[in-house]
């Protein structure tokens, strides 16, 4: 399902750094519910999310949502709000390209399907993976890309193949007609302005975190 214009151009002016938050609160926001809370105030918010509740009112101000005073937000409301400005009140189909070790779990973490993102089929060379289901997922060759992202209408990609291969497997995603690319490989990827790439590179982040490490024990 792809949003509305309004929808859209409705949501264009959040600024990134809200954009990255909004996941966090929405997470808040399912867990308050899962436990019955009708209602949250800013600083309760904010408490569950590690913010201060200055920060809170104002990323949620660019949803046109600002609470009651004296009685904060609606839970189940903040929910759908933040959810349609994150887009997972839609389905997202994913394609995940590479399908060893680190492809498996992702496309066997049922979060994302909850999530709106279900990764619904796999990319692999190697012979002995495709033409089959693994783990409940559908896995095709290589040469199939194209295809697959055609004939499953795939709005978001996966890339956790080697270094070497992501950028050939970039081009030819974005060629397909890919507009937003998750990227695990330990490479920058080279894409058209119009396509949104984040990159997880998980040898970075320890890195960064054996360097706090060092710094506080050494």
């Amino acid at each position: 399902m792809v949003p509305t214009v309004g929808t859209v151009s409705a949501i264009s002016h959040i600024p990134e750094a809200t954009v990255e938050r909004l996941p966090v609160y929405l997470r808040c926001l399912v867990e308050l519910a899962a436990s019955g809370t009708r209602t949250v105030s800013s600083e309760g918010l904010a408490d569950l999310a590690g913010v201060n509740a200055a920060k809170v009112r104002k990323d949620l101000s660019h949803l046109g949502t600002y609470g009651t005073r004296g009685v904060g937000y609606d839970v189940d409301y903040l929910r759908f709000e933040v959810s349609r400005a994150l887009g997972v009140a839609n389905t997202w189909p994913v394609v995940v390209v590479g399908f060893g070790n680190l492809g498996r779990a992702l496309a066997n973490h049922t979060g994302f399907t909850e999530r709106g993102f279900p990764m619904i089929v796999a990319i692999d060379r190697d012979p002995d993976k495709t033409g089959r289901s693994i783990d409940g997922v559908p896995v095709h060759g290589h040469d199939q890309l194209e295809a697959v992202v055609r004939d499953h209408a795939i709005a978001i990609a996966v890339i956790t193949t080697p270094a070497s291969a992501a950028q050939e497997v970039a081009d030819r995603l974005v060629d397909a007609g890919i507009r937003s690319i998750l990227n695990f490989a330990p490479t920058v990827l080279a894409v058209p302005d119009h396509v949104e790439v984040r990159a997880v590179d998980l040898a970075t982040e320890l890195q960064i975190l054996g360097f706090h490490l060092q710094r506080h024990t050494g």
